[in-house]
């Protein structure tokens, strides 16, 4: 799988020019993926746009090929997979694990079943609430989970009769070009295109004047910039962006029963997962017992290439982000903040980075202010839960939190008044094909998954059949 193309029309495309995807373990160019060009861009657009009048005909069709698309990428899992990890960093195991997932996705939306609204019917008039296609719709995504959050995209925009350009992150272009050819397979020429570039080619195709629809997931700055280039034409949006997700200990907790579940909270994907625990608020009364607890679990972890089979982190996937990660470890410890575990890049070719535990922090040191996406946790003590909370909120951020008790219905109560898109108990991270997933405040615009997910991509049409 050392050739890469760019599928258009259900055809694949070659480019004049190419550029280097580096594998983050090891910080050499793994290889080399196409350039679109601005008149590639065109066709593709023109093909989703001549697609979108027959496949938006029959739902059933839609529903059949996708699921031949689950089937098809659930089967390719072991040849996708390394791909996936050459180019993500992320070990062999949690590649499977995404593409299985990626296909579960797209077998919910093509198994889900939304009928017509009906809203009046009596003698005057029998009216109905429907839901209609928007058209061509443009998808960007980020290298943190190139595959499932695709899907996340594709499945029910698909399902609801759209056609889609889908451009992947500069940095995981692969695994998601190999989507586009498989799909092609048993997808109409033109349903879905799938093109590759960097941030000119995003661009491109938000101020592009075919799409009705940007869905894009990524970071706030880049978030405003794609609303700003959707404004002019009307077009719709959905924006899943940063998160710096609090995660909120109650005093009844045992810091090590609940270390365990805050640390994988905090470091699946090393870290690099947009809904991540990305501050930890602990009573001043357990904070050090919780501190050592997340600490022993930080030492233990198994940092290496995604390819060896007792890796548990990989790398942070790309240069810049080590950078940025780099920094704010640096800078919260120059501040006086104590790395209780790591806290600092590990020697060696690649961007790896010790899981890094930092205590002794608080509010205003830019690693609890920004999101940090990667491999280090700040741990703040509080001494009220009206203080705590306050402290959880006061943030342009709002995707998701946690509350963490032994008293259930009291920690639920804590949860509820969290500022954010998702609020959990006693657990983080859980997200399913069915439950609406998305931010408040900068941290998005709209919402995906479930039928809520499906809506997004459609408009209402009121249609009244008078009686009299």
């Amino acid at each position: 799988m050392t050739e890469f193309t760019m599928t258009v029309a259900g055809s694949p495309v070659p480019t004049a020019g190419t550029f280097d995807v580096v594998n983050p373990a090891t910080g050499e160019v793994y290889a080399a993926a196409p350039d679109c060009s601005r008149e590639q861009l065109d066709a593709a657009m023109d093909s989703a746009a001549k697609a979108y009048r027959d496949w938006k005909a029959d739902e059933s069709a839609r529903r059949d090929a996708l699921r031949q698309a689950a089937g098809l990428l659930m089967g390719a899992s072991a040849d996708l997979a390394p791909v996936l990890t050459a180019e993500q960093g992320k070990p062999l195991a949690d590649a499977n694990m995404e593409i299985l997932g990626t296909g579960m996705w797209i077998q919910y939306y093509a198994d889900l079943q939304l009928g017509r609204e009906v809203i009046q019917d009596d003698d005057s008039a029998f009216v109905e609430v429907v839901r209609r296609p928007l058209g061509v719709v443009a998808a960007i995504t980020p290298w943190s989970f190139p595959l499932i959050l695709a899907a996340w995209k594709i499945a029910p925009a698909l399902l609801a009769g759209n056609t889609m350009v889908l451009k992947p992150s500069p940095f995981t272009p692969l695994t998601t070009l190999k989507m586009g050819e498989l799909l092609a397979s048993v997808l109409p020429p033109g349903v879905l295109n799938v093109v590759s570039g960097g941030d000119e080619l995003g661009s491109w195709m938000t101020a592009h004047p075919v799409p009705r629809k940007i869905s894009f997931t990524g970071s706030v700055a880049t978030g405003k910039r794609v609303a700003a280039a959707a404004a002019p034409d009307l077009k719709r949006v959905t924006l899943e962006l940063g998160g710096n997700d609090p995660a909120i200990l109650l005093d009844d907790v045992d810091p090590a029963t609940v270390a365990d579940s805050v640390f994988r909270g905090a470091f699946a994907n090393n870290g690099q997962v947009c809904s991540a625990i990305k501050r930890v608020y602990v009573p001043e009364a357990i904070y050090d017992s919780v501190v050592d607890a997340l600490a022993e679990k930080a030492r233990a972890a198994k940092v290496g290439d995604g390819t060896l089979p007792d890796t548990e982190l990989g790398p942070i996937n790309n240069k810049p982000q080590f950078e940025r990660v780099s920094g704010l470890v640096a800078d919260a410890i120059a501040g006086g903040a104590r790395a209780a575990a790591g806290g600092k890049p590990i020697d060696g070719p690649g961007y790896f980075f010790e899981p890094t535990i930092l205590a002794d922090v608080t509010d205003g040191v830019r690693i609890v202010d920004e999101e940090q996406f990667g491999p280090a946790l700040p741990v703040i003590a509080y001494r009220d839960i009206d203080d705590a909370l306050a402290r959880a909120n006061a943030t342009h951020f709002g995707l998701s939190g946690s509350v963490w008790g032994a008293d259930a219905e009291r920690a639920g109560q804590v949860a509820e008044q969290l500022e954010c898109g998702t609020a959990w108990v006693n657990t983080h991270l859980a997200v399913a094909p069915h439950q609406p997933f998305g931010g408040a405040k900068w941290s998005g615009i709209g919402v995906e998954n479930g039928s809520w997910g499906y809506y997004g991509f459609t408009e209402l049409q009121v249609v009244h059949r008078a009686k009299r």
